[in-house]
């Protein structure tokens, strides 16, 4: 049923990976949203729902067939609750000054205090929430504050709600000072943080795209840091003005989703060839063409590989968690930077729009990242001169005097810049970019194994997949399984040790949101293996119950 819309939240008293497969208690404000997520319902779940809106017209918007929604949905065996959410919320804040739309606004509110008498959870962090976000608006904060306990104290005096769930309080937590974050804002964050060490102002030029516009706002929003932001008026605007921005000092980024990539492929070949810093966020959706925009994919690994006419490498990196995303657009960052080449960052709209606590770090935790750039005075500039290590470009800015040069779209010469038609040195510097990227293996960590470094079966995984495969696999491991977990990150190049790891298990199995391009990819690199693949193109994450199917199917086999 379409036009529905939901937030799924798990929490526990040890670290939470995924917001959970099948839900204890549902919270349908409306038929519609009662018959979509109906499935979704362990048995003996409970719900809760606005007996306000199961009206003639309510019920037939949402196509029921009857006026009983809980025989025709079948929903006997669970812990059906109706309460009048909208009459009470209306009850609860009548003498106040808010309007009747902010009134019926509340609700949520309502029903969120019942959540938390089921949950038994205090008020007081809720509470002190409404405080911080609303601290210029009072009026907004007490009826918050009212409508939330109205509704604690109704699930406490009606007894057809229990009091039921206990969650002990978390043990295991590494102490320190966390906050609610998604990953759009982390990636934000983490892109700022990156600059800030790069000592070189941070600039956004980009295009409102679902799901990447947040990266933009919260980039837009950080003026007094020095980050400089350009909403243009497309995709090819956005990466074009990053370029620019890049080849006179700033650290550039743009931020897209999907088409926009596709958009931007030209532009990117551009950045390839100049040889310039620049980070593209993508924030993979469903597709083709513009596809599913609020849903979730990983099918953009091929083209951020390979999608630019001629041989155009890029590092390509994929972070795994809303809150990691700060920790991957800083790597990215730090690889393009010192390493003159753009970098594409993968996340999903799954990870970008999820939340979770994140421990704000300690920015001396961090290195320092240090782009190539000419000192002023140099003298003997020449533009295509490298790094014997890592083979980058030394940066020199525009402006800077005695280091005039010249860079663009056309093959230049390997040292000077000038523009060659020269087959050879064509030849000579494919090589040599590829080279760099390639190198790039030299700077980053060996793979991690999550279980034992060998055994029966390797789960291999990508991108925001982890906190469920991860979840799957330690679920198996503690049966007794022998199952371990490879989780890839750095995507191209890949790590090391990546073959070395393949070689020591009986089965390799694939998991990823796609038709499989990450099991392709490593085909290409690694033939000598065969790879098992699972994979699910639906606009949905994976769930832990599926993935352990599978993974005892492979196991069994």
């Amino acid at each position: 049923i379409g036009g529905v819309s939901g937030f799924q939240l798990q929490i526990g008293s040890k670290k939470v990976y995924t917001p959970g497969d099948y839900c204890d208690v549902l919270v349908a404000m409306n038929p519609a949203a009662l018959k979509a997520n109906a499935k979704w319902l362990k048995t003996g779940a409970t719900i809760i729902a606005d007996s306000d809106t199961f009206n003639e017209k309510g019920l037939q918007r949402a196509n029921y067939k009857t006026d009983d929604p809980v025989t025709e949905l079948k929903l006997e065996d669970y812990n059906v609750i109706f309460a009048p959410i909208t009459t009470l919320t209306k009850e609860s804040l009548k003498e106040t000054e808010l309007d009747n739309k902010s009134i019926i606004r509340s609700k949520n509110m309502f029903a969120l205090g019942m959540a938390y008498y089921m949950f038994n959870r205090p008020l007081n962090f809720t509470e002190h929430f409404f405080e911080v976000k609303f601290k210029n608006r009072p009026r907004i904060v007490e009826a918050n504050k009212k409508v939330l306990k109205d509704g604690y104290n109704y699930a406490a005096n009606i007894q057809a709600i229990p009091n039921t769930y206990k969650i002990p309080s978390a043990t295991s937590i590494q102490k320190g000072l966390y906050r609610n974050i998604n990953g759009n804002t982390a990636t934000a964050w983490g892109l700022i943080a990156a600059a800030e060490k790069a000592k070189l102002p941070l600039f956004c030029g980009s295009y409102p795209i679902t799901p990447a516009t947040e990266i933009l706002i919260e980039l837009a929003k950080r003026k007094e840091l020095g980050v400089k932001t350009l909403q243009v008026e497309d995709e090819i605007a956005g990466i074009c003005t990053a370029i620019g921005a890049s080849y006179a000092g700033n650290f550039a980024v743009t931020t897209t989703s999907g088409p926009g990539l596709s958009l931007k492929s030209e532009a990117i070949g551009l950045a390839v060839m100049t040889e310039l810093p620049l980070v593209i966020v993508n924030v993979q959706r469903g597709g083709p063409s513009t596809g599913l925009p609020t849903k979730t994919e990983q099918s953009d690994l091929m083209q951020a590989l390979y999608g630019r006419n001629g041989e155009c490498p890029v590092i390509v990196v994929a972070a795994s968690s809303p809150s990691n995303c700060f920790d991957w657009a800083f790597n990215a960052s730090k690889l393009s930077l010192e390493h003159m080449t753009p970098v594409i960052l993968l996340t999903d709209g799954y990870i970008a729009n999820g939340t979770e606590p994140w421990k704000i770090p300690s920015m001396s935790e961090y290195p320092e990242i240090t782009p190539p750039l000419v000192p002023d005075g140099t003298e003997n500039y020449e533009p295509y001169e490298r790094d014997p290590e890592r083979l980058a470009r030394r940066w020199a800015i525009p402006g800077q005097k005695g280091l005039e040069h010249r860079i663009g779209g056309l093959e230049k010469d390997f040292i000077k810049g000038s523009v060659s038609h020269d087959p050879n040195n064509h030849q000579r510097m494919v090589n040599i970019r590829a080279e760099k990227v390639a190198r790039v293996q030299d700077f980053i960590p060996e793979q991690e194994v999550f279980g034992d470094e060998k055994g029966d079966l390797l789960v291999i995984s990508w991108g925001g997949t982890f906190g469920h495969t991860y979840t799957a696999v330690q679920e198996l491991q503690a049966e007794g399984k022998s199952i371990s977990l490879c989780h890839i990150h750095y995507i191209n190049p890949l790590p090391k040790n990546i073959k070395q790891i393949f070689g020591q298990f009986k089965k390799l199995l694939v998991c990823e949101l796609n038709m499989g391009q990450m099991a392709n990819y490593l085909r290409m690199n690694f033939q000598e293996f065969q790879y098992n693949q699972y994979n699910k193109v639906q606009g949905l994450p994976f769930t832990i119950s599926e993935l352990k199917d599978k993974f005892n199917q492979i196991l069994e086999g």
